[in-house]
């Protein structure tokens, strides 16, 4: 009998590929999903979803849900897949980070609030060596502006609903304390940066980091910034490796993870968070032999399991369809306001999107039912909210 694991929510970015990661290593796949939702990993072959309340309706309604899906279907591990689903699993875990007695393979007490928390990873990223913008609360950082105001949290909890506030950029010192009140929590203030995104993942067994991969964003949904369309596998930069590796070792980290990073025209690279749950760009380690949900559920049932040697594979590109057409519509329509002379022009955003590389893969394409419905349920999605 294939060993179950419960992973949610069934709609995020990682949600597919990491189904797949589990299914292909013999797993058994249950994934929970919000109630009035009907994500493409539904039509996955051999993945049952459950509804469950959206914790933006109702955060203890949503914890409960999970708890009684987890008595019902008494899975060997439990396998959150982003933010609110971190969350929500602490929130329904005893001491010990266990739900029901069912080990959660991802952060629970205080690793979860690290996890949700970007000043203490910001705290432990400099501690760690790991370079970190000029950061203020509630004033802005000496040095000019523009900044961005961000919330600290990565969800935060308003009335028993679940929020995901959204920052917003002062151009003047004194535009800052109106933004920082509407994010309705702690708040960052950091100069607003230009540069591309990258991301160092691994694997930490009591805050020992192994296997460590990276990836840098080749193109976003949104030029002005937004979540990426298409990832390229890079090495891991040896002079972050050392940083990353303290950063893990100080949190006492247990688990999947991916550090967030920008790196600026000047090449410097700059701490933005960590992700302490799956996150997006996951078929490139899923096509790179790096089966880190895997691993995930692996390192929270056995104290002694450590990941196996993986060769290094060839590095590849991996593009996301639905996000890559959004992303031409988003070129098409032509820069706005600010925006002018830093759009890409249409010619060579057409040209690099019809170039083929060998090698290159698209994201949740093992199965046409999924892909065509993912990437119309992304298109659609961003049009809606247009």
């Amino acid at each position: 009998m294939a060993v179950k694991v419960l992973a949610g929510f069934a709609e995020s970015l990682a949600a597919i590929e990491s189904a797949w990661c589990l299914r292909d290593a013999g797993y058994e796949v249950v994934a929970f999903t919000r109630a009035g939702k009907r994500p493409p990993l539904a039509a996955a072959r051999g993945v049952r979803v459950h509804p469950v309340p959206a914790p933006e309706t109702d955060v203890a309604a949503c914890v409960e849900a999970i708890r009684a899906l987890v008595d019902a279907e008494r899975p060997t591990a439990v396998l959150p897949l982003d933010d609110a689903a971190l969350l929500a699993c602490d929130r329904a875990a005893e001491a010990g980070g266990r739900i029901l007695g069912v080990p959660v393979a991802g952060a629970t007490g205080a690793a979860a609030r690290l996890a949700l928390d970007k000043s203490e990873q910001i705290a432990l990223a400099e501690k760690a060596g790991i370079p970190v913008p000029p950061t203020g609360s509630t004033e802005p950082p000496a040095g000019p502006g523009p900044w961005m105001v961000k919330s600290a949290l990565a969800a935060v909890e308003v009335g028993g609903r679940l929020t995901r506030p959204a920052g917003a950029i002062a151009r003047e010192p004194g535009e800052v304390p109106a933004i920082v009140a509407k994010l309705g929590g702690p708040a960052l203030v950091q100069p607003v940066l230009d540069g591309i995104g990258e991301g160092v993942f691994g694997i930490a067994v009591d805050g020992e980091a192994y296997a460590l991969s990276a990836h840098r964003r080749v193109r976003m949904m949104n030029p002005r910034g937004s979540g990426s369309s298409a990832c390229r596998s890079i090495p891991v930069d040896l002079d972050l490796a050392g940083p990353v590796r303290r950063f893990v070792a100080e949190a006492g980290w247990h688990g999947i993870f991916m550090v967030e990073l920008l790196r600026d025209a000047d090449g410097q690279p700059w701490f933005m968070e960590l992700n302490g749950r799956t996150w997006g760009s996951m078929a490139l380690a899923r096509h790179r032999g790096l089966p880190y949900p895997v691993w995930a559920v692996q390192a929270a049932l056995d104290p002694a399991w450590r990941p196996p040697a993986v060769p290094e594979a060839p590095h590849l590109l991996c593009r996301h369809a639905g996000r890559e057409l959004v992303h031409l519509l988003a070129v098409m329509r032509g820069a706005k306001g600010a925006d002018a002379g830093r759009w890409p022009s249409r010619g060579a955003t057409l040209k690099a999107m019809l170039r083929r590389e060998r090698g290159n893969r698209w994201y949740h394409a093992d199965e046409r039912g999924v892909f065509l419905r993912d990437t119309w349920h992304t298109v659609a999605d961003q049009l809606r909210r247009r």
